[in-house]
């Protein structure tokens, strides 16, 4: 029997979301009230567009909206509101008043914040300064920024005039941004000066000569100061317009109302790092995003209009996107930058305690980190407005479940949720109908066919296997950047079961409709919760003469993922710490910091295909101690007897 550690009580039933809108279908569709979330799931599941059509309606989108669909076998196909238009800004702006809209904190303790009205005035207003850059519909605006209010504007006026934005956390090395933000091709560049992590000050104009070298479609650059420092000036480049943010301040609003683009129209791009090849360009649209965050945000995290949202992320992160996306239920959001442990283990939920933020939200690993420090708020801090803690991009642990009840808040409801880069939302998430297991994701999302898969494609219970969506939803990405006949996103997706989304994650599916997420199921990294390729390490690596041949992996560690690094020198090279030194520093400055190695380790061999492929997932399986698959496919199998028991890997 599962450990049951929350249960919602009848009055926060009744003043939920989840309980008005199943009134509100109850009223409008043929579905009879039940108060029951099991219920109310398979009626999305076997009613799509009736379900789909009910979100549109709920949450009162603005836009114009039509009832056709064409939802196939062939989910790739597959098209939610066809001819239905909406602008994604305007849906995120319908409020406009002197009530805080967003507040950023840095590490260092500057705070400032902007009202519903000062967010549509700069929003306006750098709408003037896009389009007197001649940046049209499609246009692709890139951002190399921390998570600061500056950097949600910019992101608005884009969505609003209809061009695409990208963006790109601070800490990733300048090789990184260009690998990604090379393919876009964008004509404009917005760059803060620098930023702070953990008490220390790193510049990031340095970077903008090389990047602006290597991207040749950059015509213009905007530098944003960080909050509360003065501004860092740059050695202009003749072929290029450098604008600052506080010349757009002096603009005039752009007084046009919102143009309303397709549902389908491109939003933004962000990236999935392979094993091969350069990132992926993961194209997502407007109306799919905004249904599916309204639908999370209040139907699953029971948002309301007068809390405060807050997710600790960088600008890198699809979490980052879902954050922002809280201004279309009209709650005001909070942005943190910098280390979120600054001189204290305890300081994002004493700036969470200070700002009544209500809905709070972390990685698994954060969690981990504080079991590790032995933090035990709940006699320090009230959290009075606490109402939903959310963790997401690894699994958590049953001891970090039972630690947020006991340590945190007692009646709090904890969303473990669970989806992805590729969809910019959950597949698994949290629900108010429902108890709260220890170590257990409540349940599918409404309007998701999850399930999990046997490796021969039938449905199990209780057994691990593979996540996977029988059906279609809206923010399945749009396109793949530059892949014109879809070859990539197949391949990405739907290459392992035919017409099924193949996601990539290990995960148990329990009696209950509950789910256990194990991690990768293939050989994408993510330690922290960040997913990041091996190709970026594979392009560091390769470049030093004293390693021969390498392979990354993952490796299940204190209930996360590190990653290790083998390598296979060269004649005469020895692997010595100068050696690992150089390696590690190498990788943080031209891939990230998430991308350095926890170990580096010598082996003698590399497994591979018989047509030469380097075999990842079985190096991960073995040291995880699973069993490997199909190692008849392999050329020289016996070189996997050197990844066993390796003391290394042992602490």
């Amino acid at each position: 029997m599962p450990k049951k550690l929350w249960e919602p009580s009848k009055a926060l039933i009744k003043n939920s979301n989840l309980f008005n809108y199943e009134k509100f279908i109850s009223k409008n569709y043929k579905y009879k009230f039940s108060r029951n979330y099991k219920k109310l799931l398979n009626w999305s599941l076997k009613n799509p567009k009736d379900f789909w059509n009910s979100i549109w309606k709920y949450f009162e989108i603005k836009g114009i909206k039509t009832n056709k669909f064409k939802l196939t076998k062939d989910l790739i196909n597959s098209k939610f509101f066809i001819d239905s238009k909406l602008n994604f800004a305007e849906n995120l702006l319908a409020k406009n008043s002197n009530q805080k809209a967003v507040t950023f904190i840095s590490e260092n303790g500057y705070r400032e914040q902007k009202s519903w009205k000062e967010l549509n005035i700069n929003v306006k207003k750098i709408i003037t300064f896009y389009k007197n850059l001649n940046i049209k519909e499609k246009d692709r605006i890139a951002a190399y920024t921390p998570n600061q209010i500056e950097t949600v504007e910019c992101f608005l006026s884009a969505s609003a005039i209809g061009s695409i934005w990208s963006s790109c956390s601070p800490d990733f090395g300048v090789p990184g941004v260009i690998e990604r933000f090379s393919q876009i091709k964008p004509k404009l560049l917005i760059i803060t000066d620098k930023y702070f992590y953990n008490g220390k000050e790193i510049n990031i104009l340095d970077r903008l000569p090389k990047i602006l070298n290597k991207i040749k479609s950059i015509k213009s650059v905007l530098i944003l100061n960080y909050p509360g420092k003065k501004i860092k000036k740059i050695k202009k480049n003749k072929n290029i317009k450098f604008f600052y943010y506080k010349e757009i301040k002096k603009l005039q609003p752009d007084k046009n109302k919102f143009t309303k683009f397709d549902f389908d129209h491109e939003l933004a791009i962000l990236y999935s790092s392979g094993t091969t090849g350069k990132p992926k360009c993961i194209c997502h649209r407007s109306g799919g995003v905004l249904l599916q965050h309204l639908k999370e945000h209040q139907l699953h995290c029971n948002i309301k209009p007068k809390d405060n949202v807050f997710y600790f992320t960088t600008c890198g992160w699809m979490m980052w996107n879902w954050l922002i996306t809280a201004l279309a239920s009209k709650a005001s959001i909070l942005l943190y930058d910098g280390f979120p442990m600054y001189k204290s283990p305890e300081l994002l939920l004493n700036i969470a305690n200070k700002e009544n933020v209500t809905l709070f939200g972390i990685s698994a690993k954060y969690i981990d980190q504080l079991i590790k420090q032995k933090v035990n708020i709940k006699k320090k801090l009230k959290l009075e407005s606490l109402k939903t803690i959310c963790s997401t991009g690894s699994p958590l642990s049953s001891d970090g479940f039972e630690f947020v009840y006991k340590n945190i808040k007692k009646d709090v409801h904890l969303a473990s949720i669970s989806g992805g880069t590729d969809i910019v939302s959950c597949f698994v998430n949290g629900n108010i109908y429902s108890a709260v297991n220890s170590g257990e994701i409540q349940n599918n999302g409404l309007g998701m066919d999850t399930a999990v898969f046997s490796e021969k494609g039938k449905s199990i219970l209780n057994k691990k296997g593979e996540l996977i969506c029988k059906s279609a939803f809206p923010s399945m990405p749009l396109k793949f950047w530059n892949d014109p006949g879809k070859n990539k996103y197949k391949k990405a997706y739907f290459s392992k079961f035919r017409n099924i989304w193949y996601h990539g994650d290990y995960a148990e599916r329990k009696n209950n409709g509950s789910y256990i997420i194990y991690g990768r199921s293939d050989a994408t990294l993510n330690p922290g919760g960040v997913r990041l390729g091996t190709a970026e390490i594979y392009s560091v690596v390769e470049k030093f003469k004293e390693v021969k041949e390498s392979i990354v992996v993952g490796q299940s560690w204190d209930n996360d993922v590190r990653i290790i690094l083998f390598v296979v020198l060269s004649k005469n090279y020895k692997l010595n710490e100068k050696l690992s030194a150089k390696l590690k520093k190498t990788i943080r400055y031209e891939a990230s910091p998430r991308h350095v190695p926890s170990k580096i380790i010598e082996v003698k061999d590399i497994p591979r295909t018989k047509n030469g492929k380097i075999v990842e997932v079985a190096v991960k399986n073995i040291i995880d101690g699973m069993k490997i698959k199909n190692i008849q496919a392999l050329s020289n199998p016996s070189a996997l007897n050197e990844y066993k028991n390796l003391k290394e890997l042992k602490s």
